[in-house]
């Protein structure tokens, strides 16, 4: 018998988009502004892994070939219709500790909002190597435990979570948030190495959606991004890792 893999989060019929989605429209303009940044606007075969409903399927229109690759088939129905009939964009069943993809066929891969309903992100990434060629690139986000706001509440003794170790943290069944040096460690052991990082969603606290529009809101984040990225304290980090030129 072969060995099962690890579990994953359920989205089968969930409506991400209209339950999740409908009142972030900050988080989604700033980790678009991150993506324009790492993203070439252009080239060959780019997968999305955990692309849901699509929601990030419009700035890969650039690229000869597009997989949208999630576990649940609702998802990837409702990014069919939001995609039209663009010959383009593929539609895959699959989950990232077994894709059903070719080693070696891409020259982008994606996982945003992915990593952090993982048990097991080193076989994650092992697999994402896998399927791309040399040099290719890998664009991450992750759930960043050692934010300032839950620095400020273990160190003022409302967490018990500690933002320090290197360990990840489980705040909710399958819901991980990440220390930056184990993603870091994750990805050198998978033979990626790391181009670029940004701090993402610096201003997600409600304090701050209340004070300030969204416009502007949008527009301090896309300049803390590169500003702030060295300190890791936001939320959520994305990183631009990238294969090595030849395969071992």
């Amino acid at each position: 018998m072969g060995e099962t893999s690890p579990p994953l989060c359920d989205y089968e019929g969930y409506d991400y988009r209209g339950e999740f989605w409908v009142a972030r429209d900050y988080e989604d303009a700033v980790e678009r502004v991150a993506l324009r940044k790492l993203l070439p606007p252009r080239g060959g075969r780019l997968v999305e892994i955990g692309a849901a409903f699509g929601r990030l399927a419009d700035l890969y229109e650039g690229y000869q070939q597009v997989v949208l690759l999630d576990p649940a088939e609702s998802q990837l129905r409702e990014a069919q219709r939001r995609c039209g009939e663009d010959g383009r964009f593929v539609y895959v069943v699959g989950d990232v500790y077994r894709l059903p993809l070719v080693t070696g066929a891409f020259d982008v891969a994606l996982t945003v909002r992915v990593l952090h309903h993982l048990t097991n992100v080193p076989a994650a990434f092992a697999e994402i190597h896998r399927i791309l060629r040399p040099e290719a690139r890998y664009i991450l986000e992750y759930a960043n435990k050692r934010n300032l706001k839950e620095i400020f509440r273990y160190l003022l003794g409302r967490s018990q979570r500690e933002p320090f170790s290197a360990d990840p943290v489980e705040y909710a069944p399958l819901h991980f948030n990440f220390h930056p040096s184990y993603i870091d460690e994750g990805l050198r052991e998978s033979g990626f190495h790391m181009e670029r990082a940004l701090a993402v969603s610096s201003l997600r606290l409600g304090f701050f959606k209340r004070l300030l529009p969204s416009s502007w809101l949008v527009a301090i984040d896309a300049r803390l991004q590169g500003a702030t990225a060295s300190l890791k304290l936001a939320p959520s980090i994305f990183l631009l890792a990238r294969t090595a030129k030849q395969r071992e």
